[in-house]
């Protein structure tokens, strides 16, 4: 059920093929379909990141030292931040490109504007 969720973008009945990465037929939500390396990569990072925001969160239920907890969201931080990158790595490999190629220009304002968001 979960694989199958992942592949078609949600809990969508009838979404096709074609839609899948541009436009959930009954979210209008665009999608992608990654790949198996792509989708384990990233969700293996989520789970040690998710690991490390509940290590933080016992940290704190156990009152331990401000300056050791510091230390901690920082790694967590910039775990998600390394998250991100590789997000956005394989989205300007993919989808940017992919557009590109087809002629639709407006990708690129819609990179410089994510890109514009991240940085904040």
């Amino acid at each position: 059920m979960e694989e199958e969720k992942r592949k078609t973008g949600g809990d969508c009945e009838d979404i096709g093929t074609e839609e899948r990465k541009e436009e959930c037929a009954c979210c209008k939500a665009r999608r992608k379909e990654r790949s198996e390396k792509e989708y384990r990569d990233l969700i293996n990072r989520l789970s040690r990141i998710e690991g490390q925001i509940r290590g933080i969160r016992g940290m704190v239920e156990k009152s331990a030292y401000c300056p050791d907890i510091l230390v901690q969201v920082a790694a967590a931080s910039s775990a998600l931040d390394s998250f991100g990158r590789v997000l956005l790595e394989n989205h300007i490999k993919t989808c940017v490109v992919s557009d590109i190629r087809a002629g639709k220009d407006e990708t690129v304002e819609e990179l410089v504007a994510t890109i514009k968001k991240m940085m904040k």
